[in-house]
């Protein structure tokens, strides 16, 4: 598989909730650098600490957190990037705005992440502190 299938899999395992192809795409020590300035923002190590975020932003997004849009994968070596569009709405609250996903691929699974948001501020306002 060639690093921009492996990040089309991943994309796909988190759009659909495909906990078995996430769990195959991800490295168990996964190294993932959350944006921002907000409760869910720094470096996270190991999948079950990403895990752990992405389940705190399930809980404030009352489960509508996704990636709603995914295009433009571009690989350079060992990186794939990604045109995402991800949102979600909590208690009158909406985030809805494009981003790129960087990965790092080795050993044919996700072993680094780096996100990007085009508006932080607008993504720290929603997550909160």
């Amino acid at each position: 598989m060639t690093p921009i299938d492996i990040a089309r899999n991943y994309i796909r395992a988190a759009q659909t909730g495909d906990q078995a192809l996430l769990a195959a795409t991800v490295s168990p020590s996964v190294v993932w650098h959350q944006p921002g300035a907000n409760r869910f923002s720094g470096t996270h190590r190991g999948l079950a600490a990403v895990g752990a975020m992405i389940g705190g932003m399930m809980e404030v997004s009352q489960g509508s957190f996704a990636i709603t849009e995914a295009s433009h994968y571009m690989e350079n070596g060992d990186w794939v990037a990604v045109s995402i569009r991800f949102g979600g709405e909590r208690e009158g609250a909406r985030l809805d705005q494009a981003g790129v996903d960087l990965l790092r691929i080795a050993d044919g699974q996700v072993v680094e992440v780096f996100l990007f948001s085009s508006d932080p501020a607008q993504e720290d306002r929603f997550w909160g502190q």
